[in-house]
């Protein structure tokens, strides 16, 4: 016989009863589920932009694209990242000028940072972004790919955590959490992400493999677009008692 709320943990001290506290496991609306709990980049790819419930979840600019792994049995696999003249990136008119790697290791993560958007001269920056992002968001010769840094990001080894937050003026601030699989996890979760100026990104390594990623930029590399908010993750404190010691 099922018992009442009260009855269930009277075997418990009061003091653990107080303290008590139980997980909300429901899924709540799609736009709940990218912000807070986080879904597969799978579910963004197959999910309809054109809907309601997507704009109101989407960060207007980001993309989240599928790519094919082909395994190549006893010798590992093969997958491309991007074609410049087919997909996601010759349809925004992106081709990045500079490609990057980097390894994260384990149980760690990086971010959040953020790239600096370039507004013309004498406009408002709320104006330029609902111009660009709302009201002529297919217009893509709006965006000023030579002049700030876009992201085009790919795993090629490990499971990765995204959080991207749009931090524009003037821009609703959402959030949005997902799961990339890298090339050796084949899976609808093997994806490629686009992600503008202004939006703050972070990547949390998940599992005990390290996460290798290749990334490309609209932008040569140059330290001040390099932003950090919230970045306290990447430094690693020393034992207190190596800080004393290392203070003597």
């Amino acid at each position: 016989m099922a018992k009442s709320e009260g009855q269930l943990w009277h075997g418990l001290s009061q003091s653990a009863q107080d303290a008590l506290a139980t997980r909300d496991y429901s899924s709540g609306t799609f736009a709940r589920q990218v912000a807070e709990i986080g879904v597969d980049a799978s579910r963004l790819v197959a999910a309809d932009r054109a809907t309601a419930e997507v704009r109101e979840a989407w960060i207007p600019g980001v993309e989240i694209f599928s790519r094919s792994i082909y395994p190549q049995r006893h010798r590992g696999c093969f997958g491309e990242f991007a074609r410049r003249d087919e997909g996601v990136l010759a349809k925004i008119g992106l081709w990045p000028v500079q490609w990057a790697n980097a390894r994260m290791f384990a149980q760690t993560a990086k971010g959040f940072h953020i790239h600096p958007p370039s507004i013309p001269d004498g406009v408002d920056p709320a104006a330029w972004f609902r111009k660009v992002f709302v009201d002529e968001g297919d217009n893509f010769s709006l965006r000023r790919y030579a002049h700030e840094q876009w992201d085009v990001m790919f795993f090629v080894q490990g499971v990765a955590e995204m959080i991207l937050r749009d931090v524009r003026a003037g821009m609703p601030e959402r959030t949005m959490r997902f799961i990339v699989d890298g090339d050796n996890h084949r899976s609808s979760n093997n994806v490629g992400v686009v992600v503008p100026p202004g939006v703050a990104h972070a990547i949390r390594v998940e599992g005990s493999e390290d996460l290798i990623m290749v990334y490309g930029t609209s932008t040569s590399f140059r330290p001040e677009f390099e932003g950090r908010i919230a970045a306290d993750v990447e430094t690693a404190a020393l034992p207190h008692s190596w800080e004393r010691f290392l203070s003597q």
